[in-house]
């Protein structure tokens, strides 16, 4: 790994791990505190290749990526929670929305490369949607656990899972994932509400996977003004950033607003949209 990238590893470089949240410890789903350039990352796609991973940190904990960047480019990374926890169902059966097609549309036809970090949940909710977005190769697609728990306690009201389950959860998302027809899979996991610690970066260790924060909230959990979010999102960008957003009208219904007027605002200052695998490469160079 280089001194020159900004590639931060929480927890394994530090050693001591504050648990929650990026920075500042602000929760990933907790309330929210005109030109056009080419996208180079839509056709060149990584999904034929094996995607990038950090190696374990000390004492085999899986490493964690916050955000990574080449100097000199002007690039970021929209990511979006689909999730759902394991006991919302019977909401999602009444007709409460835990998708949002229309802003996958919208990601689609602006072109916008993105990661989607999924629960094996909402893949069983949603699997025609798990599949059309696990099968574009405009899209990466995370583990964002099953249920939806949290793997630290507190976790902003989220129902832990047990120590020894961890690995399980993990495990149960994927096989949702396969039953769905979810192709373009990723090694990335992102912890329900950012909450993690020593235990939890030590059990997830054998999977072999990354643990994806981010280093910009953009506030749209329940957030009811879409411009809000925008500005959030572009006062705080730099190069190489990553940004948390999600994919549930339920729990986010402006996301869609906002994206409209990031993009091609982020566009104007000559940003490119990358996927997080596009980010580690880059810092790994």
């Amino acid at each position: 790994m280089r001194k020159s990238t900004a590639l931060t590893v929480l927890g394994v470089v530090l050693g001591g791990l504050a648990g929650c949240g990026g920075p500042g410890s602000a929760p990933a789903d907790g309330p929210p505190a005109a030109g056009r350039t080419p996208v180079a990352a839509h056709a060149p796609s990584h999904a034929a290749s094996a995607p990038p991973t950090l190696a374990p940190g000390p004492g085999a904990r899986t490493p964690v990526f916050e955000r990574g960047v080449k100097a000199g480019e002007k690039v970021v990374a929209l990511t979006f929670d689909a999730d759902i926890t394991a006991d919302e169902g019977p909401r999602a059966a009444a007709g409460e929305h835990f998708d949002n097609p229309g802003l996958i549309d919208l990601l689609r036809r602006s072109e916008v490369p993105a990661t989607v970090f999924m629960t094996g949940r909402w893949a069983d909710e949603y699997p025609a949607q798990a599949r059309s977005i696990g099968a574009d190769p405009l899209f990466e697609v995370g583990n964002h656990s099953y249920s939806h728990y949290a793997f630290k306690s507190p976790c902003y009201g989220l129902p832990a899972v047990a120590k020894d389950g961890m690995r399980a959860d993990v495990a149960r998302a994927s096989a949702s994932f396969r039953k769905a027809g979810v192709r373009n899979t990723v090694p990335y996991f992102r912890f329900p509400g950012g909450c993690y610690d020593d235990a939890s970066l030590r059990a997830l260790a054998p999977e072999k996977v990354t643990a994806v924060q981010w280093d910009l909230i953009s506030g749209d959990a329940f957030a009811t003004d879409p411009d809000a979010v925008a500005e959030q999102v572009l006062d705080g960008v730099k190069p190489g950033s990553l940004v948390v957003m999600h994919c549930t009208r339920s729990a986010a219904p402006v996301t869609e607003e906002a994206v409209e007027r990031i993009v091609p605002e982020l566009r104007e200052r000559g940003y490119r949209f990358v996927k997080v695998s596009d980010l580690i490469r880059a810092a790994q160079r």
